[in-house]
């Protein structure tokens, strides 16, 4: 058995397709959607980011802000810029570019900015309004995690999950989002991380598997069983190679359906970016 690809070029394509008449109407009515993004010191991989970002917003007819700030920026001076894009009418979203300089304060920082232009989704709000099953904002990449395996229709319903990671942007959030009982969700949810004993005896129960531990190729073919439906979230650069959390060779004649890295969920997360951005927007006229 060989995997289906997930091809999330695609459909972070369509994706965008589906945003331009929004953004259209937005436009129409005198409102153009703003995207304000803060990169602080010049880490070569959040640079690469940033310009996508901005491709992405050009492309839609969405206003994009770059503030580039020195790496010797003060948590001060951050937070005062922060409070000038929280008042500025013309910017719906205002993302921060992580990682920052070990100077700064990531918690208070993300804290500060206005939980109705946090187009990132991680804010305590925003993560606290997930949890009770009403989002305001999706952060990006559960949300792409979920776009993908609603598009290629895939049932997670009664189906067993297991995530791989625990972190604040990916593990945590898309447990949340899979386990409410809700569309493209209703799944028992498992969470493994670095104190997880045996970690095989969960993965191997999986029906899907999502690997999101920043562990270059963890999960082998040995870990997972046939048929299973693995996404793959990890980003890693191993001698001058983007590789995934997974073992793609060893893994995809198991999986009925796979995702690659890159060209997986990587390019969902800037697509519902957008779309976080377009609908905080759409709120400004709607309410």
């Amino acid at each position: 058995m060989k995997a289906t690809i997930i091809d999330g070029k695609k459909i972070s394509q369509e994706i965008r397709e589906e945003l331009k008449p929004r953004v259209q109407n937005l436009i129409e009515q005198g409102l153009k959607p703003g995207l304000a993004v803060i990169l602080v010191g010049d880490n070569p991989a959040s640079q690469v980011y940033v310009r996508n970002k901005e491709k992405a917003c050009e492309k839609l007819g969405i206003y994009s802000l770059k503030h580039q700030m020195p790496s010797t920026t003060s948590q001060t001076e951050l937070i005062q810029l922060i409070d000038k894009l929280n008042d500025d009418p013309a910017i719906h979203g205002i993302l921060v570019q992580l990682p920052l300089p070990k100077h700064l304060d990531e918690k208070k920082i993300l804290y500060h900015i206005n939980p109705l232009k946090d187009v990132d989704g991680f804010h305590p709000y925003n993560l606290g309004r997930l949890m009770i099953g009403d989002p305001v904002f999706l952060p990006c990449t559960p949300w792409g995690v979920q776009e993908l395996l609603s598009r290629y229709q895939i049932d997670v319903s009664r189906k067993n999950v297991v995530i791989v990671g625990r972190s604040n942007i990916v593990g945590k959030p898309l447990a949340m989002m899979l386990v409410q009982k809700a569309k493209a969700a209703n799944a028992t949810v498992t969470i493994c991380h670095t104190a997880t004993e045996n970690l095989a005896q969960h993965t191997r129960m999986a029906d899907i598997l999502i690997a999101a531990a920043g562990s270059p190729k963890m999960i082998t073919g040995e870990l997972v069983r046939e048929g299973v439906v693995v996404i793959d979230v990890g980003i890693n650069k191993v001698d001058d190679q983007l590789v995934g959390d997974v073992d793609f060779e060893s893994v995809v004649d198991r999986a009925s359906f796979i995702t690659p890295v890159p060209g997986g969920v990587g390019p969902m997360t800037i697509a519902m970016l957008m779309a976080n951005t377009v609908q905080s927007a759409e709120r400004i006229l709607h309410g």
